[in-house]
């Protein structure tokens, strides 16, 4: 691989000229260390264009971000550039690439947005929830179809994901064609590419291109992955046989899979009902796609369970990944107002463990266990794949487009460092690989020479806290954080300004730290501490600097809390000067 890109955080942000008539410029502005927050900006100096692909956020836990609802893409850069973007084309329509639009589309001026018709539908859905943001136009795209962007010229492409209306993204300059994979996988027979794909990416190679980006998401995982087209045949099989009711959990967004799961409940003659507001949602827009064939009758409400028998109802819910107030969940814990298990009953955990999710998932399926189901998930049977290919779906993806120099995207730097030495490994010369972090600024010039900026471009992530867009402070990410551990110990102490002496013996209030009442002699040896400090702090201070005395009371009384009980609560002086 070429020199790393990592570089260290400058303190003024870095804005580089545009590119020059035969440079053409990729930054990618999120998702290159992490799952999720993708995008990419690709500048074709020929046009001065910038084309933007995708919009993504990241989900964030609790505990490393308490408060913080969505993590962004940094969008800096792009304000800065906002009369250049000429639009932003969205591959699918996952949250990790549409979830930030109408957060961050607006700081760069809302300009048009490409993609195609269910991805455009579910943008449009979830914009209905932001009516006061401003909205771009919205133009349908299909793939096959090549339009002009600004003054540059995008072909679009069919990939095969776990979401219908999935595409790649060409984008055509003087100096060679750009190629942005979006997610995805192979369709595949054993290892085998099918025609579709052999054709695709066929002719995807025809042309000269100088740079791909491709997903990274899989590429610690060897060989080929399972082909969706098994996993419907393993849950078919299960459909046509389990003798009592029938459970699947699985993501919202795996339109296909949850098509064929009802076209083959209906063609054995079962009722459907579907539990969770995002599959209802999601289901709708697939009606409203005409991506469903199921009749209307096939569904029945889950009140109405108990007027069928058991081996003729196939529930369809949300909640495989454990959370806590999803439709499984419920079930699992007898909190669902209809649905109640026993033995009979069978479920299938249709997906794969999220990264993270390990423990609610555990949870789940510890929950589910007591009811004594039958319970299948992916580890005991082909009942999930994947949307992203494995190393060797990749490696041959890489090959078919023979780019000049090659940057793997989508994925935490484990994930694109594989990816990197497995594309190495076929025989892509290393020098040509650019191993990327968010905000790298990678100029290829004439199409054949490689140049990596030392500084990048603004990257730490923007967030959405409550009704708040903004960067990340990580000041105050940590006094959340500390709050949430060991909680704050407030002291309010009136000093006279003449003397340094306290007027009263200090006020203590304590939250999430201890029970007061249960304390006293923490609390009496406290405020001994804090009345000796304050006083030892201003001894000959003229005049008094109650910021220094706060500073050096806070340092005093966190070096005391934490050695008399193993805890660091957030401390906060407060002192009046009288």
């Amino acid at each position: 691989m070429s020199q790393s890109t990592r570089s260290p955080r400058t303190v003024a942000d870095y804005y580089p000229e545009p590119a020059g008539p035969t440079t053409v410029r990729i930054i990618p502005l999120g998702g290159v260390e992490e799952v999720g927050r993708n995008m990419i900006a690709v500048e074709v100096g020929a046009t001065g264009d910038i084309l933007v692909f995708d919009a993504g956020f990241q989900f964030v836990s609790e505990d490393s971000a308490p408060g913080v609802d969505y993590i962004l893409p940094n969008t800096k850069y792009l304000e800065k550039n906002a009369h250049r973007v000429k639009g932003v084309i969205i591959t699918h329509g996952h949250l990790d690439h549409i979830g930030g639009i109408p957060f961050i589309m607006p700081r760069f001026g809302t300009p048009p947005i490409y993609t195609q018709k269910l991805t455009s539908i579910m943008i449009e859905r979830r914009q209905e929830e932001y009516p006061d943001v401003p909205k771009s136009e919205m133009v349908v795209v299909e793939t096959g179809q090549s339009v002009v962007i600004g003054s540059t010229r995008v072909k679009f492409f069919p990939v095969t994901h776990s979401i219908p209306d999935s595409m790649g993204c060409s984008v055509e300059t003087p100096q060679g064609n750009v190629v942005v994979s979006g997610d995805l996988k192979l369709d595949h027979e054993d290892g085998i590419p099918s025609e579709r794909e052999v054709k695709t990416w066929g002719e995807i190679g025809k042309d000269k291109n100088i740079f791909l980006v491709a997903d990274s998401t899989n590429a610690e995982k060897d060989g080929f992955s399972i082909p969706e087209s098994r996993v419907i045949q393993t849950l078919e099989d299960i459909i046509k046989t389990v003798s009592g009711r029938l459970i699947i959990g699985t993501f919202a967004s795996q339109f296909e899979r949850m098509v064929h799961i009802m076209e083959a409940a209906e063609k054995y003659g079962k009722k459907i009902v579907t539990e969770g507001r995002s599959i209802k949602t999601n289901l709708e827009i697939a009606e409203k796609t005409g991506l469903i064939k199921v009749k209307k009758e096939t569904f029945i409400q889950a009140q109405d369970i108990a007027n069928y028998p058991p081996d003729k109802v196939v529930i369809l819910s949300t909640g495989a990944q454990g959370e806590e107030f999803a439709a499984l969940m419920r079930i699992a814990t007898k909190q669902h107002k209809y649905i109640t298990l026993n033995e009979r009953d069978t479920i299938v955990l249709s997906s794969s463990v999220i990264p993270g999710n390990e423990i609610a998932v555990q949870k789940l399926k510890d929950n589910l266990y007591r009811h004594n189901v039958t319970l299948i998930h992916y580890r005991s049977s082909d009942v999930h794949s994947t949307g992203h290919g494995n190393t060797g779906e990749l490696v041959w993806i890489n090959k078919q487009v023979h780019p000049n120099f090659f940057m793997p995207g989508y994925g935490y730097r484990s994930m694109t460092t594989c990816h990197a030495k497995a594309v190495e490994q076929s025989g892509f010369p290393r020098e040509n690989i650019i191993v990327a972090d968010n905000g790298t600024v990678i100029d290829i010039e004439e199409g054949s020479r490689l140049n990596v900026h030392k500084q990048r471009v603004p990257s730490s992530p923007m967030v959405v806290d409550g009704f708040t867009i903004g960067d990340m402070q990580e000041v105050v990410i940590r006094d959340r954080q500390s709050l949430a551990k060991d909680g704050m110990f407030v002291i309010i102490a009136s000093v006279n300004l003449k003397t340094g002496k306290l007027r009263k013996s200090p006020d203590i209030i304590s939250r999430g730290f201890v029970y007061l009442r249960e304390s006293q002699d923490l609390l009496n040896e406290g405020r001994v501490l804090i009345k000796k400090t304050i006083e030892d702090s201003t001894k000959n201070m003229n005049p008094i600097d109650l910021d220094y005395v706060k500073n050096n009371l806070t340092d005093v009384m966190a070096g005391f809390l934490f050695q008399r009980t193993n805890k660091a609560p957030m401390v906060i002086p407060v002192l009046i000067g009288m």
